[in-house]
């Protein structure tokens, strides 16, 4: 139940452009935005799927000077953006072009606070030094359907060290325009559509159930939620249909949409803190299987919430008890991870020994905080193990 009384508040900085062959419109947003010579910011699989020789297609053709940092890697950790940082600086470039996934996208945002404030990123987890002003000029440009890191306040780094992912963010944080061209989506493999697609869905999933949810974030988390279940199965079985890329492509801007300026739930919580413990684990696989897992146990927290879940993603629930029709909801996201190859944990790669270690390091996780249903360590333990034993 949202409590009226409590004062919430929903920013969003970023310029959202979007349509198929959006592309072409880069050179535009670099001038309108002073931004004369960017650090374009990537990772090498960006760049063998020939996803970067478009783009540089359109600078050249557009007499724009630019310098690639290719060495972004998967769950970006300190040094990786540290690294970027130094070479902004040397090269003396003017403003960031983020360019890939999540990953890219979140590099960047790193990057972009280190020019403006000096120092490692280590510096800036959220809660230690904050953020005083507003980052290096950046333009994102997506080329998955997933994190939504485009319009969230968020970069999710990694701390080796510490065996932890940690965030830095608020609205100083944002990129300054999402440049969004779905035909940037088609060269994906279909592993990555399915996770990056999941992720999107959980995304408006745990924002729309969370306590911090709001009718702002509401709306574009429903949205999400019934392009996710419309569109991904699509998306992942015929790479080159352009409606579903198109969908997707919002659906994932929707969902980071509702992140707002606040935070996920279990899942995010369980998979973050995954990440960290186990960075060879893809996030949105990790994500996808635990998605309905983590549901089957929050639905008591909203149960008219994981109703309208279940009439978003199209079951026919009109005559049903919210129980009877959150856990249709369950079963719907369950068929749907399942239809596009999600893996299970024991497929990637979690033991069932390392399982209370995980509950610990989920239930330390900041983002417990929003999950609809009160959850601790045990919980935890019991939501892994289901999965586990359910997989």
């Amino acid at each position: 139940m949202l409590d009226i009384h409590q004062t919430k508040s929903f920013e969003m900085p970023t310029k959202v452009m979007t349509g198929v062959g959006s592309l072409k419109e880069l050179p535009q947003v670099l001038e309108d935005e002073n931004i004369s010579y960017p650090l374009l910011v990537t990772d090498e699989g960006i760049i063998e799927a020939g996803i970067l020789e478009k783009v540089e297609r359109v600078l050249t053709a557009a007499s724009i000077d630019y310098h690639v940092y290719s060495e972004v890697i998967a769950n970006p950790d300190i040094a990786t953006v540290d690294r970027g940082a130094e070479i902004f600086a040397d090269q003396g470039c003017d403003g960031l072009l983020a360019l890939g996934g999540g990953s890219s996208i979140d590099t960047a945002k790193g990057i972009g606070v280190i020019a403006t404030h000096g120092g490692s990123i280590k510096e800036y987890e959220f809660g230690k030094k904050p953020l005083t002003k507003r980052i290096t000029p950046l333009i994102a440009l997506p080329t998955t359907a997933g994190t939504g890191s485009e319009v969230t306040m968020w970069s999710v780094i990694t701390d080796h060290e510490r065996q932890v992912k940690y965030n830095v963010g608020g609205p100083l944080i944002a990129p300054y325009v999402a440049l969004i061209d779905p035909e940037l989506h088609v060269s994906m493999p279909s592993h990555i559509t399915a996770g990056t697609g999941m992720d999107a869905l959980a995304h408006a999933i745990e924002c729309y159930t969370s306590h911090y949810a709001q009718p702002m974030t509401d709306s574009v988390a429903l949205l999400a939620i019934e392009y996710c279940g419309k569109y991904l199965r699509r998306a992942v079985a015929n790479s080159i249909d352009m409606e579903a890329r198109f969908y997707m492509a919002q659906a994932a801007m929707l969902a980071g949409l509702s992140y707002g300026s606040e935070s996920a739930g279990a899942v995010h919580a369980m998979t973050q803190s995954l990440g960290g413990i186990k960075p060879d684990v893809p996030h949105g696989a990790a994500v996808g299987a635990l998605l309905a897992p983590v549901m089957r146990y929050n639905w008591m927290g909203q149960p008219a919430k994981f109703k309208r879940i279940a009439q978003a993603l199209g079951e026919n629930v009109w005559d049903l008890t919210d129980k009877k029709a959150a856990l249709i909801g369950v079963e719907a996201v369950q068929g749907l991870a399942d239809d596009v190859g999600i893996p299970s944990i024991k497929e990637l790669g979690i033991k069932e020994e390392e399982i209370p270690l995980l509950a610990k390091a989920a239930e330390d996780d900041p983002q417990t905080i929003g999950n609809p249903r009160d959850v601790n360590r045990e919980a935890y333990e019991e939501i892994y193990r289901y999965a586990y034993n359910n997989s």
